[in-house]
């Protein structure tokens, strides 16, 4: 399955929609405009299994070029358009990119990155610029018809860097025939309920994994996208009403923001159509799940995976509201907790969480860090810590990176994070180990207020003692500082190694 089947039977039927612009593309388009870069590629000399880098921020181009590579066997790497010069530079050398597509909106960048020079073609969506000719005006010099070697694509993309360089997640590349379904699309019909009638709306920028694979996915039934340039939280209910969307991919941080509105900005629209609203990316505080439950209905469907795809668990509401705290039971993979040593443990005893039996993954031109993610059982792992209870449920406790040691005693952020981000005068929160001459470690957290103005020594004290009435006084930070705004990824994640990093400037910190 994929768009080309749906160019045939329902030509005018909208692909996707821009939510901001209105720009639609209906499977006619994208499967012309893909095909057209897929000879494009093969004109360059790309064959499957050659690499290409996309650097574009949510366009309508973006899923045409991603077809353009899926169709003709090309690995595509997308990559964050948040990145600098430098880090461009990396990741597009690192992934042996053959070919560079870039924007106008990032033509700084682009111009910033003379590595890009080598490579045996560079376009710009949006315009000319010198260097990098025009990508609509190149494609169009093309055929619109498939090529004759038409194989399935896959993309390569890279962590986040929140820990350090990015890097590139492999997955083995086996050249399947054009419109062989993957894996995501039986998950998105199974367990989410999606159809062709189905409206899917995307808040998420397109370069993360979860936006990238479900949109790639719900494009393969021939189902809408709405696909919004930017999250905005009140937007995002208008979207749900206007296009009566049924399936919705989300992050925890959102469901946070959208709790900041008032409660007349949250009971404005009418959200009855949502069938399925996915969550993923970051464990979600307790009082915000359960709100959302009482709020959009047992709606909420939460899994555990990767970029990897080494495992997947899941959990609707229903579940949830009999484990509260849990990311489901494994529905690929097996799950197992180990301790340091590498051994397993029992119910409810956290440990480092492993995944047997799932997909296979390594870390592309690092075999040191794909070897650190194997246990000796031959397991893989994303570096999270949780637990399994007696009936099989996992519970994410932290990552591995972020665990503090203080004194001796493991103390894991996420729950402290968690009880501070549900204070009204707190907009985000950050809790991480800064150094303590006694102790090794303290725990320290950064917040960003709703109000930079009520940041003083009140609120500071307002919020520990918040914290300490959820916490035993040991998890909960022993200071507080405030930002006007944390270096939060848009996908939920937090580069908290920029925080860190002031705190203990020469030093070595325990954890990087």
């Amino acid at each position: 399955m994929y768009p080309g089947e749906f160019a045939k039977t329902q030509p005018e039927k909208v692909a996707y929609r821009m939510a901001s612009s209105g720009e639609t593309v209906t499977y006619k388009q994208l499967d012309e405009a893909s095909n057209r870069g897929a000879q494009l590629f093969r004109s360059l000399g790309l064959q499957a299994g050659d690499h290409i880098a996309i650097h574009m921020e949510n366009n309508a181009r973006f899923f045409e070029i991603c077809w353009a590579a899926q169709r003709s066997g090309i690995i595509y790497t997308a990559i964050s358009s948040r990145l600098t010069a430098p880090e461009l530079e990396y990741i597009v050398s690192d992934s042996g990119a053959r070919v560079y597509i870039g924007s106008q909106k990032l033509r700084d960048v682009a111009e910033a990155a003379g590595e890009l020079s080598n490579l045996e073609g560079r376009y710009m969506v949006g315009g000319e610029i010198e260097g990098f000719p025009d990508w609509e005006r190149s494609i169009a010099e093309h055929s619109a018809d498939p090529i004759d070697d038409e194989v399935e694509g896959n993309d390569m993309l890279y962590s986040s860097g929140t820990t350090g360089r990015p890097k590139g997640v492999s997955i083995p590349f086996d050249g399947k025939p054009i419109g062989t379904p993957p894996a995501m699309l039986g998950l998105l019909q199974g367990l989410y309920g999606a159809q062709p009638d189905s409206v899917y709306l995307s808040p998420a920028p397109f370069y993360h994994a979860a936006p990238l694979r479900f949109n790639m996915a719900m494009m393969r039934l021939g189902a809408t996208c709405i696909l919004m340039e930017s999250f905005d939280a009140m937007e995002a209910l208008r979207l749900i009403e206007e296009h009566r969307v049924s399936v919705s991919q989300w992050v925890p941080s959102m469901f946070v923001r959208m709790f900041k509105l008032s409660d007349e900005q949250r009971a404005k629209h009418d959200l009855s159509s949502l069938k399925s609203a996915i969550h993923a990316a970051a464990p979600c505080p307790l009082p915000v799940k359960e709100k959302m439950i009482d709020w959009w209905g047992p709606v909420l469907f939460e899994y555990y995976a990767g970029t990897e795809g080494n495992g997947f668990t899941t959990i609707n509401s229903d579940e949830w509201m009999t484990h509260k705290g849990s990311v489901g039971k494994a529905l690929l993979g097996e799950i197992h907790i180990l301790d340091d040593e590498g051994e397993e443990q029992p119910a409810g005893k956290p440990g480092v969480i492993y995944f047997a039996g799932g997909g296979k993954f390594e870390y592309h031109n690092d075999a040191e860090k794909t070897a650190e993610s194997q246990s000796k059982q031959g397991w893989s792992t994303l570096g999270d810590i949780g637990y399994l209870d007696e009936e099989g449920y996992l519970y994410l406790t932290d990552r591995k990176s972020n665990m503090i040691i203080s004194g001796g005693v493991n103390i894991y952020p996420q729950e402290s994070e968690n009880v501070l981000i549900t204070h009204p005068k707190v907009a985000d929160a950050a809790v991480f180990g800064v150094p303590n001459e006694d102790f090794g470690e303290e725990v320290k957290a950064v917040v960003q207020p709703i109000d930079m103005a009520d940041a003083n020594a009140d609120l500071e004290a307002e919020l520990l003692e918040f914290c300490q009435s959820h916490l035993a006084k040991i998890k909960c930070p022993r200071s507080i500082d405030f930002e006007a705004e944390l270096p939060r990824h848009p996908t939920g994640k937090l580069y908290k190694r920029l925080l860190k990093d002031r705190y203990w400037g020469d030093r070595k910190s325990r954890i990087i």
